[in-house]
């Protein structure tokens, strides 16, 4: 009788308890939202910025490897854990002990600049997450949170991050808790991203007026089993161009460290090696986040191998130590892949280049409802059907493969045996799998 009358008091506590944890998360996921949403402002702007400046002065394209050298010697000297970007994020909330440097946000964006301001090829996304990620433990810090509470600003940091850089809340939120882990989302965290996201949204548009680019899918073809088969078939193109791009960064990654011990020496000639690249191509469309790469995928007018182009700079500029993000080439390489398969499938343009520009996404990053809501919220519902169909396959084509290394896999996409807490770098041979004990330890 007296465990009864306890249980009954316990669930009368209850309504309290959840009212004081949605006022603190309301407050700790308003406050991540909005130290990531300045940073998102403040990036975007520089961003256009330096891309302004390349664009006016054709020579800086020249300085390429020095700018990369430099901010691998800043890295070097000062960046400590900082140099593993999105993938320390990701491992200090699996369980890490490991205090995110409040100089990653600094450092990330200094390089990222660099990069764009020389004409790399690399995206954004990096960055804002990297920033969000980064302001967010350090925010978490100031206020000596709980390890548990740690965990969750560190998701909102994610959220918040993504959030404001695209101008996609609902995309933000699911992706910070899709991306820790392939089949597995923590929903205890699905709140305070939420208010992150829309919170870093808000402040990046709302309060400091930084716009976001917007495109249209055009009309969307009538369901039918015809149009359904072509965009699976294009759906299977996307996964594995996906695949592709991650393998061989991967593999860049680890040729260019193999043979260049100096990563000053590495970007150095990483730098060399797009400036090559250009000559060879005949044309810098490549180079920055691929922008009008991506206007011109839905107008129709880029070339048939221009995703094969962008994939090949985008890769060599991230695998020799370059920084920023792989998103923004992504998002290039889906819509000029989908430009090009339009033609053969006999489908719109407009409609194809929307569909690869989220599904190569989707199987790159292993999130495929984040890349759907994104979908939806960049382009409308109306062809939510095509861009679910589209974001699953390209997920289930790309295999266990993926540009962040240490998300982990939760629920494998087919029967696999897999350690306990295996992550895709385990998996593909980058890490030895060793011990899952110890390995949990690590991460």
């Amino acid at each position: 009788m007296i465990q009864l009358f306890q249980n009954a008091q316990s669930q009368k506590l209850k309504p309290a308890a959840m009212l004081g944890s949605w006022w603190t998360w309301l407050l700790l996921g308003s406050g991540a939202g909005l130290l990531s949403g300045t940073a998102s402002a403040f990036f975007l702007t520089a961003l256009s910025y330096v891309t302004d400046l390349r664009m006016q002065h054709s020579w800086l394209l020249f300085l390429l490897p020095l700018g990369g050298a430099l901010v691998s010697f800043l890295y070097l000297k000062v960046g400590k854990t900082s140099g593993k970007g999105n993938n320390l994020i990701l491992e200090q909330i699996h369980d890490g002990q490991e205090a995110v440097p409040l100089r990653m946000a600094p450092l990330v964006l200094a390089g990222t600049l660099i990069t764009h301001l020389f004409g790399g090829s690399a995206g954004r996304e990096g960055t804002a997450v990297q920033m969000g990620g980064s302001l967010a433990d350090g925010f978490g810090r100031l206020l000596r949170v709980s390890p548990a509470t740690r965990r969750i600003l560190l998701i909102c940091g994610i959220s918040g991050g993504f959030g404001s850089v695209f101008g996609t809340p609902l995309a933000g939120t699911v992706f910070s808790l899709e991306v820790l882990a392939i089949g597995f989302i923590s929903h205890e965290a699905l709140l305070p991203a939420f208010i992150a996201s829309l919170v870093g949204h808000l402040t990046t548009t709302a309060l400091w007026g930084v716009p976001h680019l917007h495109y249209s899918m055009g009309a969307v073809p009538d369901f039918s089993l015809i149009v359904a088969g072509k965009v699976a078939v294009a759906a299977v193109a996307f996964g594995l161009v996906s695949l592709i791009f991650s393998e061989l960064t991967h593999f860049l990654k680890k040729w260019s460290a193999r043979f260049f011990s100096n990563p000053m020496l590495k970007s150095f000639v990483g730098g060399i090696a797009v400036i090559l690249l250009v000559y060879a191509v005949g044309t810098r469309d490549y180079l920055g986040l691929g922008v009008p790469l991506i206007q011109e995928a839905f107008n129709g007018g880029a070339s048939l191998l221009a995703f094969a182009w962008k994939l090949l700079f985008t890769a060599v500029t991230l695998g020799t130590g370059f920084q920023g993000g792989e998103v923004t080439p992504l998002f290039a390489i889906g819509a000029t892949l989908g430009q090009s398969l339009s033609g053969l499938l006999d489908l719109p343009v407009p409609f194809l280049a929307g569909l690869g520009f989220i599904a190569v996404f989707c199987g790159a990053a292993n999130t495929p409802i984040a890349c759907f809501i994104m979908g939806i919220e960049l382009f409308g519902s109306q062809g939510a059907l095509y861009m679910f169909m589209a974001c699953l396959i390209s997920y289930l084509v790309s295999g266990h493969t993926g540009i962040y290394t240490s998300q982990r896999i939760g629920s494998a996409k087919f029967p696999l045996a897999l350690p306990p807490n295996a992550t895709l770098s385990q998996l593909t041979g980058l890490l030895p799998a060793g011990n899952p004990k110890k390995d949990k330890k690590r991460t």
